[in-house]
Parts: structure tokens; sequence; C-alpha cells
């Protein structure tokens, strides 16, 4: 790392301590190598593991000189499985679901594991350009020199391409329509033309393109029939169960607790678990035991929502509390993630306190302190 703390694109903190949040390839890398050292199965060119190894990293598991490698992913193996067997095809791979399933933390770590670098990512937005697609220019140059290889900046795909790496690209529902048929020929032809040169970048072995998109974007802007047949779709679930969103959950924020120097919160798996089921019953539309039909609000009330619920709990009870996380510390993110519409969002949240959480056996102390922040 230099001296200012910036580093060159693909490349790493010297240490996972030194990052807020490291990038996966640093964070998990002990279990990166540990899979490398025990992969004697076949690998793709230029993959770092073998597509069994891969979805080891994602899935979790115990290796055979016993090093233990955490679940990243909690869900039906068979959707991992696809996923990587997509990478080692020539289609790319579109990872589909509603906010919260965890799209980019699959994506960021499928990058990691197959190509040691989750760094090849362009963002999507409603502004992004075309450029960040393709490549840019550096101008100072241009002007001085025209159009030339030295002044030529390759974006992160075109990267991935000459390096045989996987590249990523975020929400691309929130690209425009034109940015986004870029990708059709640079996927169909594994080309990526240079007019102003004269020249082309070929993709060679190893290259391929991770792309995430959001339920909740249909009709933002679509992707043509055209570019959607150059992705193998793959879409991503919420959680089965309560059990398996509360581990999530657990999980996540224990990792996002570490890197801001939070302890662990006593007793805090029993307020993980009722922020899920608050979530879950306001997001089905009904109560955990099927008894009460519920008014969903607004917003999604997704997994990583929970995620963040816990973690501003958690800060609360370090820093203004004594350490246990309790329901006070919980309720006024459960106010905000709930209440997105102030008006009608408000209503079903009353509603549910009134019907649901004043009734129910063990939670007074939330109710009184979901009553006392939504005053």
């Amino acid at each position: 790392m230099s001296e200012n703390g910036i580093t060159t694109a693909g490349g790493a903190h010297g240490g996972s301590g030194e990052a807020l949040r490291p990038h996966a390839e640093v964070a998990f890398a002990h279990e990166l190598a540990a899979l490398a050292a025990a992969d004697d199965r076949p690998r793709p060119e230029r993959w770092r593991l073998s597509p069994w190894a891969v979805a080891t990293y994602l899935l979790g598991g115990t290796l055979a000189d016993g090093t233990v490698i955490t679940p990243k992913y909690v869900g039906p193996r068979r959707i991992v499985e696809v996923a990587v067997t997509t990478l080692a095809t020539d289609r790319a791979l579109l990872l589909l679901g509603v906010p919260g399933t965890a799209k980019t933390w699959m994506s960021e770590h499928l990058a990691a594991a197959v190509s040691g670098d989750s760094t090849l990512l362009v963002q999507g937005t409603a502004g992004t350009p075309e450029e960040a697609i393709r490549y840019g220019w550096n101008y100072a140059r241009l002007l001085a020199q025209g159009p030339s290889a030295d002044a030529l900046v390759p974006g992160p795909v075109m990267r991935a391409m000459a390096q045989g790496m996987t590249a990523r690209v975020e929400e691309l529902t929130r690209m425009p329509a034109d940015v986004q048929d870029t990708l059709i020929t640079l996927l169909s032809e594994k080309t990526l033309p240079i007019p102003e040169l004269g020249q082309e970048v070929q993709a060679v072995h190893g290259f391929n393109l991770i792309a995430t998109a959001n339920d909740r974007d249909r009709g933002v802007n679509d992707l043509s029939s055209a570019l959607r047949r150059r992705f193998n779709t793959v879409v991503l679930p919420l959680p089965a169960t309560p059990e398996d969103e509360v581990d999530i959950v657990a999980r996540r924020v224990a990792q996002i607790g570490s890197s801001l120097r939070l302890p662990p919160a006593p007793q805090g798996t029993d307020e993980i678990r009722r922020v899920v089921t608050v979530f879950r019953e306001l997001r089905d539309g009904v109560t955990a035991d099927g008894r009460t039909k519920l008014k969903s609000p607004s917003g999604t009330l997704s997994t990583a929502e929970a995620i963040s619920v816990v973690t501003s709990g958690l800060a609360l009870a370090t820093h203004f509390g004594d350490g246990v996380l309790r329901p006070g510390d919980m309720a006024a993110g459960i106010l905000g993630a709930v209440v997105r519409d102030p008006a009608a969002d408000r209503v079903v949240w009353q509603e549910y306190l009134e019907t649901v959480v004043r009734e129910r056996d063990g939670w007074k102390d939330f109710y009184r302190a979901c009553r006392e922040v939504g005053a």
C-alpha cells in the first residue's frame, strides 16, 4: 500500500485490518489459499480454483486439513452450482432478484474465487456513460498526441477481456438502454472494437462477465431481448426459512461489526431473530403462525436492510448503552426501515404494533420501545 493509502486498480491493501471494507479476496485470503492448496480438480484456463472449489468457497465446508470455509451464501446449492458452471462457459451470468438477496455479495465472491480480483467493476446508474463499459481517454495526451494507445484508458471490462478475468456490472437495468447495448457485441463476439485506433481487443480464455439486476427495477431500463439472450439468468430467492435469514444476518453483522471494531453483543441472536420475524411477517403479509393477515409497507424489508438495522443497533448498544443489544437499540432502525412512505407506511406499522406486537408474549419491551420512537 502506498503512503497515501491509495491502491492501484486490481490491487489490494496490505492487510485486511487496514481497509474499512476489504475486498473479498483480501478478507478471505486464507480460505482461498487453503482451497487452492487442496484443490486437485480440473480448472478452466486462468481460473484460480476449480468450479468445485469455487462452490465450496461460497457454500462453506471443511477441508481435509481441517480448514473451515465459512459460508458466503446461504441458499440452494444448485443455484450456486449453476452460477459457477455458467462462468466456465462462454455465456455471461445475470444474477436477478429483489433487493437484499445477496446479488452483489455473490458477484463479488464469485469474481474473487474465480479470478482472485473482484475490483473489475462497473457500477450501473442512470448516468453511467458508454465509456464506463468500453474505454475512456487521457484528454491531456489526446489533445497533445491525438488518438493513440498511450492516450487510451481501458475500462474494467476491457482489462478483464485482455487479462482473462471476471468483470462485474452492478445494477445493469439502471443503465440507459443504449449503454446496456454496448455489451451485445462484446458478449457475442468476445471483441471490443476501438475504431479510433483501427484496433480491437479480443477476449482471452478466462474472461467472463457477471451482471446483477433488481426485480424492482422492471420498467426502468428493461434489457433488450438481444442482450438478455447473451446471459444465463440465475434468480436469487429470499431466504427460505427464518433460521436461514437469522443465520445470514448474524454472520454479516459479526463481519461488519468486526471491521467497525464493535464488540460482539451478548444476547444479540434474540434481537436478530425479532428483527427477522418483523421483516418477514410484514414482507409476507401474514404472521408466522398464519393466523393474522397484515398489510405490507412500500419498502422491500430485505435481508440487507435487516443487517443494517442490527448493525446500527449494535453501534447504539456499544456507544450509548451497556453493550447488550436490547429492543430500544433496534426500534428506531426498524421504524426507519418500515416507514418509507410517511403517510401509508406509518398506518401499516401502527396496525402491526397494536394487533401483533402488543399481544405477543415476551415482546412487551419491544412494543414499548417502538411506541416511544414512533410517538
